[in-house]
């Protein structure tokens, strides 16, 4: 199981970002993340680096260090524009690209704890529609990708990134085993392995190789993770969990936390 970072940054100009990707790479982290946000208020910030610039200037910081979203929004960018971005991306970072890919923040009910998600959509000038109409927005970005990644006169990525797909419930988990190469959960999430088990089903239906379907999950940042005997980790480990994402919000200070990773 790989260990990664999300680097959240709001309120973060690039040098403190940068110091953090330095340490993060020399602890031995095998993948950096980074949100895609464009109003810090969602996390209570005044500001936010856009993710697909900090991403690549991640990537020319680095050098083997997996890069990726999580995760890119599709309601915010056109297909066509997204799957140019990846590739060029993909070439920039030499192949380390991961495809972070989810449905964004749904409206809810009575706004609560999705109101700052749906207030950022509207600022640009998007909906927030349904929860089926967003899957199929996912799926369709997807499909569009990979077609213009085969298309004429595009920028064909080598290999093509894995497109790993954030997933909360059942139908977004069969759906990232269907059309993704990978889904991407909350380690916390109470049926994280019922979720697994739809995705695995789902890519095996779709007669995909589901033994290089990558599976994901995030926690916050916390010393329990960086012990490889425990618990924690054991039963990550059971669901035959690839990569563990840690999220790290400001301020970073590397030094004064667990960065050496076993």
């Amino acid at each position: 199981m790989e260990v990664d970072l999300r680097l959240d940054p709001f309120d973060t100009p690039w040098a403190e970002m940068r110091d953090a990707v330095r340490a993060a790479a020399d602890g031995g982290f095998a993948g950096i993340w980074t949100p895609d946000h464009l109003d810090g208020r969602v996390f209570g910030a005044s500001q936010v680096l856009e993710c697909w610039t900090t991403l690549t200037a991640i990537a020319v910081s680095t050098s083997d260090t997996k890069v990726g979203p999580l995760v890119l929004n599709v309601a915010n960018r056109d297909p066509g524009l997204l799957a140019s971005m990846a590739a060029t991306l993909q070439e920039i970072a030499g192949g380390r690209l991961l495809l972070g890919l989810g449905a964004g923040g749904g409206a809810g009910a009575g706004g609560g704890a999705r109101a700052p998600l749906r207030r950022e959509q509207e600022a640009i000038g998007r909906t927030v529609p349904t929860d089926s109409v967003r899957r199929a927005q996912v799926e369709a970005c997807v499909q569009e990708m990979r077609r213009l990644w085969n298309a004429p006169g595009f920028l064909r990525p080598d290999p093509a990134p894995p497109v790993v797909i954030a997933a909360f419930g059942p139908k977004m988990a069969e759906l990232a085993g269907r059309i993704g190469d990978g889904i991407n959960a909350p380690a916390s999430h109470p049926r994280l392995g019922e979720l697994v088990a739809v995705a695995r089903d789902a890519c095996v239906d779709a007669g995909r190789d589901s033994s290089r379907f990558l599976v994901t999950v995030y926690s916050e940042f916390h010393e329990r993770w960086f012990d490889a005997d425990s618990p924690a980790r054991a039963e990550l480990a059971a669901l035959r969990v690839d990569r563990l994402i840690l999220y790290l919000g400001p301020p970073f200070d590397l030094a004064r936390r667990v960065v050496t990773v076993r």
